[in-house]
Order: structure tokens, then sequence, then C-alpha cells
């Protein structure tokens, strides 16, 4: 059976099911850095981030977050609820990386004293550039009581993320997340979440996550295989 392709992006094709409201994410093998600057296919990326996606929101969902998840259908693809994404891209970082660092001169790993949480207008043409709470109410992507679920959401999203990656021995840095709009209109946690959108260090400060593709640092799929098996352990 063909199904209708919806929407084709970076890391995942959304196609339409006979049931408006529900859609299939199949996700690819394609690694992509620097908005898509970078990019290449890695035989075996979307299933590693599949099963990594699904665990996670498996475990939000049981843990009384509400998102798009619905089931994993096979190795590269899920059924999600459809939602209206919110233009936004939210970033949370408990420790200094990345961009972060670059904008403010510091180094990467420093623990910051409270979670900050940042937003991006996500738009691939402007390069999705980093606003505030008044720039989002501009553009008309969120109003204030919008904007203060998404911040609380994301923080308790975070504390529960950070309980579980400790367990396994991976310390959270920061990550992404997406939300949309369900067909009542409730935000709901959207997108994925797996090592392409957030940073992992090991230990010994390994990078166990995208930054091994962005910095050329081994082979990527191989560290998304020891995320996935330390994932399987926890509680």
């Amino acid at each position: 059976m063909t199904r209708e392709l919806i929407y084709s992006g970076k890391a995942k094709d959304i196609f339409a099911t006979e049931d408006e409201n529900v859609i299939i994410a199949q996700y690819k093998d394609q690694a992509t850095a620097f908005n898509g600057v970078k990019k290449e296919q890695i035989a075996g990326k979307g299933q590693l981030n599949n099963q990594i996606s699904s665990l996670i929101f498996e475990k939000l969902n049981a843990a009384g977050i509400a998102t798009h998840f619905i089931e994993k259908i096979s190795d590269t693809k899920q059924l999600n609820k459809k939602v209206a994404i919110i233009p936004l891209e939210v970033v949370l970082r408990n420790y200094t990386a990345g961009s972060f660092s670059k904008r403010f001169g510091v180094e990467e790993g420093l623990k910051l004293d409270t979670p900050i949480v940042e937003f991006y207008y996500k738009n691939d043409d402007l390069d999705d550039p980093f606003i505030n709470d008044e720039h989002v109410k501009f553009l008309g992507i969120a109003n204030d009581e919008d904007i203060a679920y998404i911040k609380a959401e994301t923080r308790r999203i975070n504390e529960l993320l950070k309980d579980w990656f400790s367990q396994i021995g991976l310390k959270l840095i920061d990550f992404k997340l997406e939300f949309g709009k369900d067909k009542d209109g409730k935000i709901i946690l959207a997108d994925e979440f797996s090592p392409d959108n957030c940073r992992l260090w090991d230990a010994q400060g390994h990078h166990m996550d995208k930054d091994v593709f962005r910095r050329g640092l081994g082979e990527l799929t191989d560290v998304y295989t020891v995320v996935l098996e330390r994932l399987k352990g926890i509680k």
C-alpha cells in the first residue's frame, strides 16, 4: 500500500494513515549537521533513532507527559498523533556546550546552577535564530500562557531524563524539544528524542551523541548502539 507523503524532513518522512489524526513517522539513515551543510547516509541510523526515541517516549507517556507517541510499528517506523507543530525549537541546557559556549565565550562542561531554557525560531531559511519570549509573541507563535506551559513542561521532562540517563552512567548536557497542538488544541511533546537532538557525555567525558558526527569523533552508529543498549536497563 502506497501512503501519502505529508512531509519529508532531514531525519524523518511523515506519511498519512486512514485516520486523519494519526501519522506514520519513518526514520531515515541520513545524518545532517550545521543546518544541513554537512550531510551523510549512515546505514542503521534510522533504526537506532526509532528504537531510542520510542523507548524514551514510552517512558515519558508512562510518567504522565503528554506526547504524540502511540507505538513503534517496525524497526524504522512509529505511529504518532498528528499535530500542528509550533515553530519553536526549545533547548534546555544543564551544562555549557556547543553554540552556548561559543556565544558566551565559556568552556564546555560547566554545570549551570539552574537549567537554562532557550527558544529558537524554527525556520531553516533564517538558520533557526535564537529568540526570546517577546519575539515569540511578536511572531504570533505562542501567547504568555503557552510559553509558560512549554517552559514548565520542558523543565519537568528534564528532571525525568536526567534521572534516567544518570542511572546508565550518562550525563545529559542539553537537548532540543519540539511541541505541537493536537486535534483538541492541546500542547503536547512531538518530534523525537534521540542522540540526534541531545548531548550525552559518559563518565570519561566522551561524546555519546551527534557531536560524534559533527566533530568527526568516530562512528555514529557505534555510539548510538551503546546508548540504546544502556537505555534498555533503566528502571
